[in-house]
């Protein structure tokens, strides 16, 4: 039982599958979670323990399916204890009780394992797990590109990357099936992850460091390797590759199926593996509002507003929570086009939400800004020079604002490094002097209302935007009139 500060009673009340309140001074109570409720969100076998939080959002342990659950604004979830009964370290066995300490750590009575499980708040919970930098409109990434693996090390034609907010460094190397690591930018890799799994087209690392990948083309499959326990699972069954795999921050797990021209997602939460929900398209390729055809890479907000490199139709599309109709945000066929694409396949948004993309058939890195769309990197047509891309797939930023991008014809990792000097106040050097000097033939106009009292001259100044950071310095001089 919970009695908040207003004396209204919280009951777990076990054998109803259900969470009772009994409000101060009433006999008849309001179900407030279960499948009893009106509008039922969460199913309950024997709930055992209940607790609100400071905002009086419910928190339950659910003795029978041995995990605890907790609400919020977007209703009821499982927390933890999701992955089936058992004794490993994210299972609970019919728990019965648990509180939180000051910091909101969690700590459980694990009533048939004989113990007491402490599971620790993720202070990041709330942010995605990508790095989302914050850019100034003039922001310039180096154009030579470093090299920062070989095919030697991340075999031919790598697709996919990942970079975490903690600078883990993530590339699967579809040559000899295997996940390399560099923990914190080293330059030599840290681990290397070997598994059952094939021709892997995208991958996504959440932040307790679990990755996903894809192993949807021999297997039908999304795959999970466990930080903790470093263990493969399956959890998700699809019917083809993935070219774009994402997380969003509900813990569903999102796969862009390029031949089915679909994006589908499943709760990862649910323990039905057959839970798969349609996200976006309609599984025939077309270039309507609600269709895609050959969908890539994907990226979904803290709004689960869903953004899909739609590769075939030359654009990226817009799939707002819960609309099935999108909106073209880039391409030649948006509202108000500023940029061309050829098949995008790679996509993310800074901290401000602007958006940057792999332009895949183009060669290149466009983003945008307050001025528009325009290329960062990649700029000098295909090829193998530093400056140069040759079909780029997917890339990610680091937490310092680096680029590093599959650059899969020539089979490496490059590395542009963000200038951040660029966003400086610096002026550029002053190429041309114009100076002049007012006289009583000049122009006049009317400074204090009453007569003519100052003479001015007008000066226009044409300056480039492309890559010029600059200062205009001004002065004004007056010449009593008489």
């Amino acid at each position: 039982i919970f009695v908040d500060v207003n004396f209204d009673l919280y009951v777990a009340d076990c054998y109803n599958d259900r969470v009772q309140l009994f409000q101060s001074g009433e006999l008849h109570g309001i179900t407030v979670a279960g499948s009893t409720l009106l509008n039922p969100t969460i199913t309950l076998r024997c709930p055992t323990g209940v607790i609100l939080d400071a905002d009086k959002y419910l928190f339950i342990v659910d003795f029978l399916n041995s995990r605890i659950i907790g609400s919020d604004l977007h209703g009821f979830r499982c927390l933890v204890g999701c992955f089936g009964q058992g004794s490993q370290s994210n299972q609970l066995a019919n728990p019965v009780s648990f509180s939180f300490d000051s910091y909101g750590n969690m700590f459980v009575s694990d009533q048939r394992n004989s113990r007491i499980q402490k599971f620790l708040l993720m202070k990041d919970s709330f942010a995605l797990s990508v790095n989302q930098p914050k850019f100034c409109p003039t922001a310039i990434w180096n154009s030579n590109g470093v090299t920062f693996a070989n095919r030697s090390i991340v075999g031919k034609n790598p697709f996919a990357i990942f970079v975490s907010t903690s600078n883990t460094i993530y590339v699967a190397n579809k040559e000899n099936n295997t996940i390399v690591m560099w923990e914190e930018e080293s330059v030599n890799t840290t681990k290397v992850i070997t598994g059952n799994f094939t021709d892997s087209e995208s991958l996504f690392v959440t932040s307790n460091g679990d990755i996903y990948i894809d192993d949807g083309f021999k297997n039908g499959r999304v795959q999970k390797w466990i930080a903790q326990t470093n263990t493969f699972v399956t959890v998700m069954n699809v019917n083809s590759s993935c070219y774009g795999l994402f997380v969003d921050i509900n813990d569903a797990l999102y796969c862009s199926m390029t031949q089915h021209h679909q994006v589908l997602k499943r709760s990862l939460n649910d323990s039905v593996m057959t839970s798969n929900r349609v996200a976006a398209g309609t599984g025939i390729g077309g270039s309507a509002s609600n269709q895609l055809y050959s969908p890539h890479g994907i990226f979904v907000d803290v709004n689960f507003d869903l953004y899909v490199a739609d590769c075939y139709n030359d654009r990226v599309q817009l799939f707002q929570s819960g609309e099935s109709n999108g909106v073209t945000v880039a391409g030649s066929t948006s509202l108000n086009p500023t940029v061309t694409l050829r098949c995008p396949s790679g996509i993310t948004l800074d901290a401000e939400k602007y958006l940057f993309i792999v332009d895949y058939g183009n060669d290149r890195i466009v983003g945008s800004s307050l001025n528009g769309f325009r290329c960062l990197v990649g700029c000098y047509e295909s090829g193998s020079q530093s400056n140069q891309l040759d079909y780029p797939v997917s890339f990610s930023f680091d937490r310092s604002g680096n680029m590093f991008v599959t650059d899969s014809y020539n089979h490496r990792i490059q590395k542009f490094q963000y200038l951040e000097e660029s966003c400086g106040n610096t002026p550029s050097a002053v190429q041309t002097v114009y100076a002049s000097k007012l006289t009583t033939n000049s122009s006049t106009y009317f400074l204090w209302c009453l007569n003519p009292s100052s003479y001015y001259e007008a000066v226009q100044v044409n300056i480039s935007l492309c890559t010029l950071i600059f200062e205009i310095i001004t002065a004004v001089a007056e010449l009593d009139y008489k």
